[in-house]
């Protein structure tokens, strides 16, 4: 420190004795009372730490995340970079099942709270709710991550960007960050259920269209949705242009699919976790999952956020739903959990066997699994 700076004794300020002998008693006080002052500012520094470690905590007990729990995000991947070296925000607000007198206010209350990314669907008919919100938000549209889906019927080429430009037009932008094939079944045209064995073989037809949207500036990145392994090779062996960049699936605690995340990873492939507490009947029972609970105690944050932190660590984007604002803000906010516990909770993940709930092969009265049948040419 400069004023603790000492300039030597010359001749002219006493005799030898006094340069060797009164300097040092000075330099002594000096240093003693630096010390003093460094003491008590470590000790009121610590003061200081524990007293807000004990004030985030209380708060994250009581549901409410504190302002500090934020900047925990870059202790986990805020994003992911996609091949195109887009980067897609690690945490969405999904808006599927939201009411349409409802998913408005959801979606503001998600961007002032600092989302950056909406995950939304022609088929869940609320599009144009969502592109009021998002207007009525002020936020720039290029700091919004939007993504929409192409639904079953549209699957034949000539139906793509007739499909894609409703969804443009309900949410008002000119473009899509990303745009998913919602099933790897198509219907043909004019049906809700009638099966195009064609398409629903080989999608290749529908990708190349969507390849061609991508090039024509009304895509930036494109992937699937709902595929299976067998069914993202049967993609990925035609000359693709682009490959999917993303694979949104049912993801969560009771549906861990530890094989599919390591597939993705191994080929360069982002999955997004929807459902990721668990269907609307799963989500009391996931966030009372002993592991889950022991996190959520440990780090002082909420069972909800164990999970949602569990997803991003796994390396996937996820996708929770709530149209209620205290859980859309608290869904944000995902702390990085010690390696001990993240590999308990993915050990308890995978020690039952899976359970998947949204599976509507049955529905659409279909004569096989989408989920465990290979598709045939």
């Amino acid at each position: 420190m400069s004023s603790l700076h000492y300039k030597p004794l010359s001749q002219d300020d006493g005799d030898e004795e006094q340069q060797f002998d009164v300097a040092p008693r000075v330099q002594n006080r000096h240093k003693r009372l630096l010390f003093h002052i460094l003491a008590v500012a470590a000790v009121m520094y610590v003061s200081f730490l524990g007293v807000r470690a004990i004030s985030r905590s209380s708060k994250m007990r009581m549901g409410k995340p504190c302002h500090g729990a934020h900047r925990n995000l870059s202790s986990l991947p805020s994003h992911y970079t996609l091949p195109s070296g887009h980067k897609i925000p690690s945490v969405a607000l999904g808006v599927w099942k939201a009411e349409k007198d409802q998913v408005g206010d959801a979606v503001k209350t998600a961007l002032k709270a600092g989302y950056k990314h909406i995950d939304g669907a022609w088929v869940y008919r609320n599009e144009a709710e969502v592109g009021q919100a998002l207007r009525d938000s002020g936020v720039p549209r290029d700091q919004v991550w939007l993504t929409s889906k192409l639904w079953n019927t549209f699957h034949a080429p000539e139906d793509v960007e007739a499909a894609l430009d409703i969804s443009l037009q309900a949410l008002g932008t000119e473009y899509l960050d990303l745009y998913l094939i919602h099933w790897p079944i198509a219907f043909k045209k004019g049906s809700d259920n009638v099966l195009d064995e064609e398409l629903t073989a080989n999608p290749y037809p529908t990708w190349k269209k969507l390849e061609e949207l991508v090039d024509k500036g009304k895509i930036r990145n494109i992937g699937v949705s709902n595929f299976n392994i067998p069914r993202l090779r049967n993609l990925t062996a035609n000359p693709l242009k682009y490959k999917p960049a993303v694979n949104q699936v049912e993801l969560n605690f009771w549906n861990p699919q530890p094989e599919l995340v390591k597939w993705a990873k191994e080929n360069d492939l982002v999955l997004e976790a929807y459902s990721p507490l668990g269907s609307n009947n799963q989500v009391k029972e996931t966030l009372n999952v002993p592991e889950v609970q022991a996190i959520a105690k440990e780090l002082g944050i909420t069972p909800a956020q164990a999970i949602i932190s569990w997803h991003v660590q796994r390396g996937t984007v996820v996708l929770p739903k709530s149209v209620t604002p205290s859980r859309v803000v608290e869904n944000l906010h995902v702390v990085k959990l010690p390696e001990d516990l993240f590999n308990k909770l993915e050990a308890a993940a995978a020690a039952h066997p899976p359970k998947r709930v949204v599976n509507p092969s049955k529905g659409w009265g279909l004569s096989f699994d989408i989920f465990n049948d290979v598709p045939k040419a």
